[in-house]
């Protein structure tokens, strides 16, 4: 099936009203478009991504990207895309992947085209795959082989016939809708689970089992189920990134005292670096990282949390979340007059020569 999007049509933006267009602003040949998803998928698609990489810049472009939770991805018009995690490389990868949960930042190699994704939370993973999220941490399969050949050829065939960017969105809320299993028995659970982790604090597995009011083994059996890694891990993970993107963002990048304060000291914190960027903050930050730096702009503005592993359910969601049914699909309104997203070119933002594009999120 021909793909209808054209890849200079992809401007960027987002659905949610009322953020201005500097919001993602990329250098020349590059887009970035971020959407929240409909009520009923809040707390499981934790958003929808849309990145465009064209001209000579595009090609052989290395980029880095943070460690989280899962991802699925479609790429289109895309050269060759090879991703490495940790001492691992996945590629050449297939045009539909999913991107299991991480414990380590991501290095991309791509060569152009656009790359369509979300993310997938844990209350995700407990109604869209069967198997455990442990089977798939710092992989990256072909999308078949977890979600089934019929849902993975749905959800290209659909993407394929968009023919603007905006389109993107309401296309997978109706799908997603529809491939959702019912509500899994432990979703309160995982649910609470995903609240503690994106608190401020520290690693303590005992105190978050006392929280959750089960034992620590039940805890650890539903973290890797359904998180893909254990609770101790997975406190870790978040700490770090919350300290890190206080960092990343502040001028200079070198003021450590705003890490969280459950940190022993500053070598404390930068040995977990170690663990989850693989070098020093310092180094990670000197690279060039054009689409890692737009989107946690523009991830933080539509969708309220910087990076997929530190978004919380929503409290007043629970009662939208736990009624969403299962394979029953809403109906989408593509007509060719809908207003379109406004525009955003590139070339007429001035910004400084950051490097090329990479497809990813």
């Amino acid at each position: 099936m021909e793909f209808l999007l054209d890849v200079m049509q992809v401007s960027g933006g987002t659905n949610r009203a009322g953020l201005a267009p500097d919001v993602f602003a990329m250098p020349a040949g590059m887009a970035i478009r971020y959407d929240q998803p409909c009520d009923a998928l809040t707390d499981l698609i934790t958003g929808y991504h849309v990145y465009r990489a064209t001209g000579p810049a595009s090609i052989g472009q290395v980029n880095r990207f943070l460690p989280g939770t899962a991802n699925v991805r479609f790429a289109f018009e895309a050269g060759p895309i090879s991703v490495a995690i940790g001492r691992r490389t996945f590629g050449p990868l297939p045009a539909a992947t999913l991107y299991g949960p991480t414990g380590t930042a991501l290095k991309a190699t791509t060569n152009g085209g656009i790359m369509i994704g979300f993310g997938v939370s844990a209350l995700a993973w407990s109604r869209l795959f069967t198997r455990s999220a442990a089977e798939y941490r710092d992989r990256i399969v072909p999308l078949a082989d977890a979600l089934g050949p019929v849902a993975t050829q749905r959800l290209t065939s659909a993407l394929r016939a968009a023919e603007r960017d905006d389109q993107v969105a309401p296309i997978l809320d109706a799908i997603l809708c529809d491939l959702l299993g019912p509500p899994h028995r432990e979703s309160a659970t995982i649910r609470q689970l995903t609240r503690l982790i994106g608190q401020d604090g520290g690693d303590d597995v005992a105190a978050v089992a006392a929280k959750l009011a089960i034992s620590p083994d039940t805890l650890r059996r539903l973290a890797v189920r359904h998180f893909g890694f254990t609770p101790k891990m997975l406190l870790r993970r978040a700490r770090f990134l919350r300290s890190f993107l206080r960092v990343f963002r502040t001028p200079g990048g070198t003021d450590y005292s705003a890490i969280d304060p459950s940190y022993f000291d500053v070598s404390h914190f930068l040995r977990d670096a170690g663990t989850f960027l693989g070098m020093t903050p310092r180094r990670f930050m000197a690279m060039s990282t054009p689409f890692l730096d737009a989107s946690v702009r523009a991830r933080a503005a539509v969708l309220g949390a910087p990076t997929q592993a530190l978004q919380v359910p929503a409290e007043t969601s629970e009662r939208i979340i736990s009624a969403v049914p299962a394979r029953r699909a809403p109906k989408i309104d593509t007509a060719p007059d809908s207003t379109p997203t406004p525009v955003i070119d590139p070339a007429e933002i001035p910004m400084p020569d950051q490097g090329g594009p990479v497809l990813g999120a």
